[in-house]
């Protein structure tokens, strides 16, 4: 545990935050020399990574295998051996010279792909959403208009806690004559429905 913890900051430490400190230096002071130089670290600690991910997985059982990565880290990184110099110029580079049409005519199909994928896969989400969205709609006016049928004035003063008291409501009816006589009371109560 205490292998892994220590190349995991040499990795952090030395194999990420010091070489782009010294990129950032060689970019800032234009010498294309030193840019050269962390341009092709950079390549072989992409590739580094990528192994790693594998190697972490199935070889971490081996015997001083975390004070291997922190050696070849600094293989990779000491100025006397050039290790990412080295490597990047007698196997990264001629493999990448030889395949570099079909890389990128992989790369151009894969970006092709991804991009219809996308498209097709926006439209079916976009259609799902809206479907629900219109169902949720749907049933909640429907579900809305069911719960204020539901209620009646009974039912309203009820949960004001006032009790229905009958109310008398003139029913006025016009006789032969032009005056409007008061004929009777009528009392209406509200029927609770549903």
């Amino acid at each position: 545990m205490v292998s892994w913890i220590i190349s995991r900051l040499v990795v952090l430490i030395f194999g990420t935050l010091y070489p782009a400190y010294y990129s950032y230096k060689a970019v800032k002071s234009k010498d294309i020399k030193e840019y050269v130089k962390w341009m092709m670290y950079w390549i072989i600690f992409a590739l580094f990574m990528t192994v790693e991910t594998f190697t972490d997985i199935f070889l971490c059982w081996f015997p001083f295998y975390y004070e291997l990565k922190i050696a070849f880290m600094a293989w990779l990184l000491s100025p006397y051996t050039k290790g990412s110099s080295l490597l990047y110029r007698k196997f990264v580079h001629p493999t990448l010279s030889s395949k570099e049409k079909d890389i990128d005519d992989c790369l151009v199909h894969a970006k092709d792909r991804s991009y219809d994928a996308l498209v097709h896969f926006g439209k079916r989400g976009l259609n799902v959403a809206a479907t629900a969205a219109v169902t949720a709609a749907a049933k909640g006016q429907g579900a809305l208009s069911e719960r204020l049928r539901s209620f009646s004035m009974q039912d309203l003063s009820s949960i004001r806690g006032d009790s229905p008291s009958p109310s008398p409501i003139p029913v006025r009816t016009a006789s032969k004559g032009t005056k409007a006589k008061l004929t009777r009371s009528v009392t209406q109560y509200a029927e609770p429905s549903g």
